[in-house]
């Protein structure tokens, strides 16, 4: 079939779907966002409250209820990188059918759990390969063998079918009509399914898919007036990473797409945080690029003043291990955030003034210093503040003849290797502080014993609790000094600080390499 017929097919699949999906799972909100900063309305498609936290039970249910039992007797197979394989495993299991799905050894554990725990008995797990590519090969040669039933993840006109019933939902809602819709896309079938429902009923919404810069299959696609592989994908977000768009999916797309933005997986980030923000939900990666569309578009004023615009937050299924590298990038996207390594003179305060000196509107998130040379120091500051305040931050040290370098992308930044030479230090002592997390509380602190110390090594990170915990390294021209100072700062516990704790000999000793 041509575009154009492939376009009715799935309107008809997309009607008959509404008389099945619903046996397992029941329609899913639209919810308000009160995204700060904007001029327009968001609305969000909350697929992440649907049984499995994610679309894709709609279309693997409405495939697998579509089989006749003979069909289903052989077995099903299906391939997945988690959330199309949690779909199939509760079809499974509500339709009596033994399922074989194969999984991305890299599938998050998150993801493999719930298949299990949705399938119970009727499903049988394979991880095979290091991506989806690799499973879904695997998955067809057994195919082939078995003589199964093979469920495709997105280029299928049932599967597509069941994925457009979450677009008649939008309709029926009453919400709408919605002037633009921004939908993520890995292999194409939600953005085909749903543009093709709304764009019958709203035919001027405008259609803005979404990819990740190093995932865009759609947008290699188009440019190329055909699917075509990618020759690298990256799988940060991995529900949406896919080497190459579908046959069926490319037709049936390419001419409803008005749009293909792509994001950076430090603007997910950002996005995922908006959500959290907005209405304290945490989508996975690929959940949180439709937000993270708009949230470009509006930076690029692409957006009018009043309009109403739908995401889709295709799901929620992520490793709890993931939260902490998504919160340490949120910001960096949305320019939000800057890692700035500045040259600063060797000498006693020079690190603590200079941070006393920044503009007030400039939070510090995060410090890394070690001692690296006899004379000019270069740490690393983390920093969150607006636009207008890092314009003033610039101003702030160009008055001041500093040459910071921006290394908010860097490895070492993003790593946090902080490098120092312990041979430079001199009767260093290390201490872990543990102080109020409120503004200029730590450099009020250390402001206080910058007339005996000089820094000589710095690790601080924000971590969004009520307290702030930094390791510290200080060095003195004598003893003396030193314990004059351990005496002051023992003084201060219960009021500049929280708590203080020498670090163990043993530390001491890996720290300095003996050398104290």
């Amino acid at each position: 079939m041509n575009g154009s017929e492939l376009r009715k097919a799935l309107f008809e699949e997309i009607l008959q779907a509404r008389q099945r999906v619903y046996r397992v799972g029941k329609p899913t909100p639209l919810q308000k966002l009160p995204i700060s900063d904007v001029d327009f309305e968001v609305w969000a498609k909350r697929e992440d409250l649907g049984p499995i936290k994610a679309y894709k039970w709609r279309g693997a249910f409405n495939a697998m209820a579509s089989l006749s039992e003979a069909e289903r007797s052989t077995g099903i197979v299906a391939a997945s990188a988690g959330n199309h394989a949690q779909g199939v495993a509760l079809a499974a299991k509500t339709l009596g059918c033994e399922a074989r799905i194969f999984m991305p050894r890299s599938t998050p554990s998150v993801k493999q759990r719930e298949v299990k725990r949705h399938g119970g008995k009727w499903v049988e797990i394979v991880l095979y390969g290091d991506s989806y590519d690799d499973a879904s090969a695997e998955a067809k040669e057994w195919t082939k063998k078995s003589g199964a039933t093979y469920i495709h993840p997105y280029d299928d006109l049932k599967v597509m079918g069941g994925q457009g019933t979450l677009a008649d939902e939008i309709v029926m809602s009453g919400k709408g009509p919605f002037d633009r819709v921004y939908i993520a896309i890995g292999g194409g079938g939600l953005v085909s399914a749903t543009a093709v429902w709304l764009k019958h009923h709203w035919p001027d919404i405008k259609v803005v898919g979404v990819e990740g810069v190093d995932q865009a299959s759609m947008k290699f696609a188009i440019e190329s007036g055909q699917p075509k592989s990618l020759d690298y994908v990256d799988v940060f977000c991995d529900g949406t990473a896919v080497r190459q768009v579908g046959e069926n999916t490319f037709a049936v797309a390419k001419d409803l797409i008005d749009e293909v933005v792509t994001v950076t997986n430090d603007e997910v980030c950002n996005a995922i945080r908006a959500t959290w923000d907005s209405c304290r939900a945490v989508p996975e990666p690929s959940g949180g690029m439709p937000l993270a569309g708009v949230l470009k578009d509006a930076d690029e004023g692409k957006i009018g003043k009043g309009e109403k615009v739908l995401v889709i937050v295709c799901g929620a299924n992520m490793d709890f291990a993931q939260l902490g590298a998504i919160a340490r990038r949120a910001g960096i996207g949305s320019r939000q955030q800057r890692f700035l390594r500045i040259p600063v003179p060797e000498g006693k305060g020079s690190l603590v003034s200079l941070l006393r000196e920044l503009p007030e509107e400039i939070s510090i998130i995060d410090v890394q210093y070690g001692r690296t040379h006899e004379q000019v120091q270069y740490p690393i500051l983390g920093l969150r503040g607006s636009v207008t305040d890092f314009a003033q931050m610039d101003a702030f040290l160009s008055e001041r003849g500093v040459a910071a370098e921006d290394v908010t992308h860097s490895e070492d930044a993003g790593f946090r290797i902080i490098n120092y030479a312990p041979e430079l230090f001199q009767h260093p002592i290390f201490v872990n502080i543990e102080f109020p997390e409120r503004a200029r509380a730590f450099t009020d602190f250390m402001l206080q014993i910058s007339e005996w110390a000089s820094l000589c090594y710095f690790n601080y990170a924000y971590s969004g609790e009520r307290v702030g915990r930094a390791l510290i390294g200080m060095e003195f021209e004598s003893v003396e000094e030193k314990s004059a100072c351990l005496d002051k700062i023992n003084a201060m516990v219960g009021d500049q600080i929280r708590a203080c704790k020498q670090v163990s000999p043993e530390t001491l000793r890996r720290l300095t390499g003996g050398i104290h």
